[in-house]
């Protein structure tokens, strides 16, 4: 079985190719236009042990906002529909990663339920020239397109990139958990027989 999706969305403001494997190894092929949220779904990538290849076109001479928020969409959209019917899934996912002085968590539900919840602020507005208010938005559009409940927690840090860092790490290891195929698992994780 292949989970895999590819997902397009071309609009006034962006045009975006995605290609999401969940069962990978970890590589990316990344052309977002957005250096910071390159290095982040690098990481993510990695630590999830997923393939992902986005190519990104957007109005960043605007900002970043626009290119960012659409990659999660698109990468929420390509989650819900590599997972399938979800059939003999984990369900749930939790990760705490440590980078240097920060600790972050990421618990994520694959529910079908959209949540999201962050707890936690950057000491800084920005990373370079990347607003760190634009990880929420990721985020945020990331769970609402998957359909999942995903909680964020950064416990503490003092450096800006590394609790970025830390998040984008944690939230990759909590999906790999909770998408993984656990041969106890006979259909789907729910006593209500459907995700």
């Amino acid at each position: 079985m292949t989970r895999t999706a590819s997902i397009e969305r071309k609009t006034n403001e962006t045009n975006i190719q995605l290609k999401f494997e969940i069962d990978g190894e970890g590589q990316s092929n990344l052309e977002t236009g957005v250096p910071f949220m390159t290095h982040m779904l690098d990481l993510f990538t990695k630590h999830g042990q997923f393939d992902l290849t986005v190519d990104a076109k957007g109005d960043t001479d605007v900002d970043d906002h626009h290119t960012t928020e659409d990659i999660g969409i698109c990468l929420g959209q390509a989650l819900r529909e590599a997972l399938g019917d979800k059939r003999g899934i984990k369900r749930y996912g939790n990760a705490f990663v440590p980078m240097d002085e920060a600790l972050a968590q990421v618990v994520v539900d694959l529910s079908n339920r959209p949540h999201f919840e962050m707890r936690g602020e950057f000491p800084q507005q920005k990373v370079g020239t990347f607003d760190t208010e634009l990880v929420y938005e990721f985020l945020w559009k990331l769970a609402l397109e998957a359909r999942m409940n995903l909680h964020v927690i950064v416990h503490y840090g003092k450096n800006t990139h590394h609790m970025i860092e830390a998040v984008f790490k944690a939230l990759g290891r909590a999906l790999d958990e909770a998408a993984m195929i656990d041969p106890r698992v006979k259909g789907v994780p729910s006593t209500k027989g459907m995700l």
